[in-house]
Parts: structure tokens; sequence; C-alpha cells
């Protein structure tokens, strides 16, 4: 098995978690301009080792489809997700919005539409800028120089790469028996260590890590999906982000258990990852299906939205088998 444990020194160095202290801001190793944290890992390198082993014959989606009623994060009272008709057939031919007149209206059969939601709705990505301490977030840039009326100047959803990396799954549910865990389980280093043993998978430092937790099983019932999610704690995250883990992710709504045991912080694994060691957060992963095929190893590509400045943005993450075995 792999984990921080076996990381070399060489390695550490460009390992943000190895820098980060508790409840600050981390500086980069990848200097002081940089704004993508551990993604810096991925590289032509990387790339090509990970897309010359993958099995494109067969291709798993991971993301949820967005539609009205869908199950969003809204207890900070952020909006969910609308859709409304910009243009329909009938309408543009009694509105004539294009100027084509009747005639031209009745044959050209015209549809369009609209949307709006909250950027951390859906299968999305939490860019290094959605949470920091103290007004600065990861890198040390701070809110008083680099955040406008409208958005960030760094560090947003636009700066992200196209993610291409080796992925590992982690089956919490299996490793205990279950289908589902309870509500607010913690996941914690142990339950990561001994998946990864149940599993014969090692991480390594450049891996995308996808955590299952079985809340997918009741999607997209929000009165079962949304409250008090199982997720993994500050413990379980720092075991991953010092494994090297560049982005690390969930089937559930917010990645890490809910509500928070930290009375003086509600979001304990969003600020470490993000404002400490600078690691990406993917959330609402569907993982049920690559978890009944048992594949715990593949070669992940996902590309989000670039959205400027935004603190998330919508990913459509697919995964495929690696063809053969290192």
């Amino acid at each position: 098995m792999c984990g921080p444990e076996v990381i070399s020194a060489a390695e550490k160095t460009r390992i943000a978690a190895y820098n980060a202290t508790f409840r600050q801001v981390t500086s980069s190793p990848f200097g002081s301009e940089d704004q993508i944290g551990m993604l810096n890992l991925i590289d032509a390198t990387s790339r090509q080792t990970i897309m010359s082993r993958a099995d494109a014959g067969k291709v798993f989606d991971l993301s949820v489809d967005n539609f009205v009623g869908m199950p969003s994060f809204s207890a900070a009272g952020d909006q969910g997700y609308q859709m409304w008709m910009t243009h329909t057939p009938r309408g543009t031919v009694l509105d004539d919005q294009p100027g084509a007149g009747r005639t031209g209206n009745e044959l050209v059969a015209y549809s369009g539409d609209a949307f709006s939601m909250y950027t951390h709705t859906g299968t999305h990505i939490d860019a290094l800028n959605h949470f920091g301490y103290h007004g600065k977030i990861y890198n040390n840039f701070s809110a008083h120089d680099h955040l406008g009326s409208r958005h960030w100047d760094v560090a947003g959803a636009d700066k992200h790469p196209p993610i291409l990396a080796r992925g590992v799954l982690l089956d919490i549910p299996a490793l205990h028996g279950v289908d589902m865990l309870e509500p607010s389980y913690a996941i914690g280093e142990r339950d990561l260590a001994d998946a990864l043993r149940r599993q014969g998978t090692e991480l390594r430092p450049g891996d995308i890590v996808l955590i299952r937790t079985g809340r997918m099983k009741v999607w997209p019932d929000p009165a079962a999906y949304l409250p008090d999610g199982p997720g993994i704690n500050r413990e379980g995250a720092e075991y991953l982000a010092r494994a090297g883990a560049i982005m690390i992710g969930a089937d559930t709504v917010g990645l890490e258990q809910i509500p928070s045991p930290d009375p003086e912080n509600w979001q304990v694994v969003h600020t470490y990852l993000l404002a400490e060691a600078g690691v990406t957060i993917l959330e609402v992963a569907d993982l049920e299906q690559i978890a009944a095929e048992q594949l715990y190893e593949f070669a992940f590509f996902g590309a989000c939205i670039r959205l400027r400045g935004a603190t998330g943005a919508p990913i459509r993450p697919v995964v495929m088998p690696l063809a053969d075995k290192e």
C-alpha cells in the first residue's frame, strides 16, 4: 500500500499539505503566482502515462443531470437550479422576435432556453477561492486585493486545466458491508487505509481520489440525499492530501461530514483542503456504476466550465478502465 508514510522527501517538497499550518492559508510550493495548487502535478508525462493505459472501449459518466427540483446546497440561502424557455415555436410566431415574419417563423421552429443556479449545483468542482481563513485564500491572496464587485481575479474555475490523471475509488460502504453509510458518518484515516488494503489499491502523488458513501442510492430525493451527509473528517482529508492527492471528490453534496464536529468551523474539511492543502474538491459524483464494477483504479478526465473568477463550476467527469497493470 502507499500512503503518506511512504512519500519521499523529494515528493514532499511538491505537496502543499506538508507546509500547512492549522487554520492558516498556505504558501504554494509552486510559487507566489500559483492559482491551481496540487493540480500542478499534472504534466505532459503524467497525462501520456495514464492515457497509454486507458481503455476507451468502456466509458463511465460520473455526472448527474441538472433539473428543476434537484437536490442542491441551499443551507446558506443560495438558489437552486431553475430553467425556463426563452423561445418556443408558437411563441416566436406570435412575438416575431427574430423579425423573420409569420411565414418565416412558421417554417423555422425555434426553441431556446436559459438557466440559473448556484455554481456549486450538481456535479461540480470547488475552486481554491471557495474557502479560506480570515479573508485570505490559498497562496496568500487576499479578498482586499483580489475580490471585485463580481468575482475574484485569482484562483477561480477559469484557471483550472483539463484534469487528466489516474483516479482511485475508495468504497467505504463496501468496506463495512453496507449499502450506504449512516448519516453524519465520519470517514477517517483508518477507513481510508482499510479500504485501500481491502481493494488492493495504492495511492500515488498526482491521484484523483473519489470516496463513495452510497448517498447516490437515494438520489434525487432531496429529503433523503441532502441532510446530515456522511463524509471525510479532517483526519481523513489530511491522510489523502499528504499522500499527494490533487483532487478529492465524493458522491455527496458536501464531501465532508455534516454537521461539522468543530463548533468553531462549520467547514472543517473544505477550509483545510482548499486553503491549507491546495487540493481541489469534486462533489455530487455518481459513483454507483464504477463501484458495482469494482473499478478501483482508472483514467479520469474532466474539464469544468471556465467561469471567470467563479468559486465553483459544473464538470462532467468521465473515467475509463485501465487496460493493463503496471
